[in-house]
């Protein structure tokens, strides 16, 4: 998995520089950044800094909201402490998807980060490289506007009708199908032929929810990454690796109360690697999302 689309040329006013803290769980033993510490940029540097006064609050006010559809995210260099902030450019693209015929697909809100800090330890000797900006990672987040509240028929929007938003965004944006990130990259060799359930079970609580009342884009994936390691134990491989890429395509969202199952395939890409798989019902295999994760020493 090595798809990563390029941060596109966007007027200033859509571009943003800033710091993100840290927090103590977002830095590995080993001094780098993990995954799942870096998504929290685009709320520092994109919707904090950048989208607090646009239109597209008003759409908000309308009960139209761009709701996150995909994770990209792609790990760096390190060491790093967690005692100093990350500096971070960030900018956001509207855009549309279009189907075959040139219809409109979707309405997108897409937003990219990329990351660096100061080379250092949080503990112990200070590296060779101390003071250097290095790059510790990148994510990109892509969202489709939808009606969220309202009744399931009433919920896509194809058009705007708000002021200060023009009716079709006139970027494009290439969609991909959320099963696309189920293909193991290329050179890849498979360990598992068939996708295999996970032995643990899922369940979700209230603690894995948030405000749009239903369970936490994030946890998705950290649920997938215990897995991913417990399925390179199962093959006798050493699961002491840190997880430094994901791409993960949400398709249908879980609440509070329910279980599911995880189904995995998981994969060698030179000296990494790595799982592609899905979050699926108890009693069906239709994902409510799907995930691609490579991990190195």
């Amino acid at each position: 998995m090595s798809f990563f689309p390029e941060p596109p040329e966007v007027p200033a006013v859509q571009r943003g520089a800033g710091q993100t803290e840290l927090r103590y769980e977002d830095v590995s033993q080993d001094g780098r950044l993990m995954l799942l510490g870096l998504p929290h940029a685009i709320g520092d540097l994109v919707w904090r800094k950048l989208l607090v006064h646009h239109p597209v609050t008003r759409a908000g006010h309308a009960g139209i909201l761009p709701i996150l559809t995909r994770f990209i995210v792609e790990g760096g260099g390190g060491p790093v402490s967690v005692r100093w902030p990350l500096e971070g450019d960030g900018r956001y693209q509207l855009a549309h998807a279009a189907n075959p015929d040139g219809s409109v697909k979707h309405l997108m809100l897409n937003m990219w980060c990329s990351m660096t800090g100061p080379a250092g330890r949080t503990y112990g000797p200070p590296p060779a490289n101390a003071g250097q900006q290095i790059f510790v990672g990148r994510v990109m987040a892509e969202h489709v506007f939808t009606k969220l509240f309202a009744p399931p028929a009433e919920r896509k929007i194809v058009r705007f009708d708000i002021d200060g938003l023009p009716a079709v965004p006139p970027d494009r944006h290439a969609w991909r199908p959320p099963e696309t990130v189920l293909e193991l990259p290329p050179g890849a060799r498979p360990l598992d032929e068939l996708f295999i359930p996970d032995a643990a079970p899922v369940v979700f609580g209230l603690n894995h929810t948030d405000s749009n009342r239903h369970v936490n884009s994030l946890v998705y994936p950290r649920f997938f990454q215990d897995a991913a390691l417990r399925r390179f134990a199962a093959h006798g491989l050493d699961p002491n690796v840190l997880a430094r890429r994901l791409e993960i395509a949400y398709r249908k969202p879980c609440f509070a109360g329910q279980r599911v199952r995880i189904l995995l395939r998981a994969f060698q890409l030179g000296d990494e690697l790595g799982a592609a798989g899905m979050v699926v019902p108890e009693d069906t295999d239709k994902p409510f999302c799907t995930v691609n994760m490579t991990f190195a020493r």
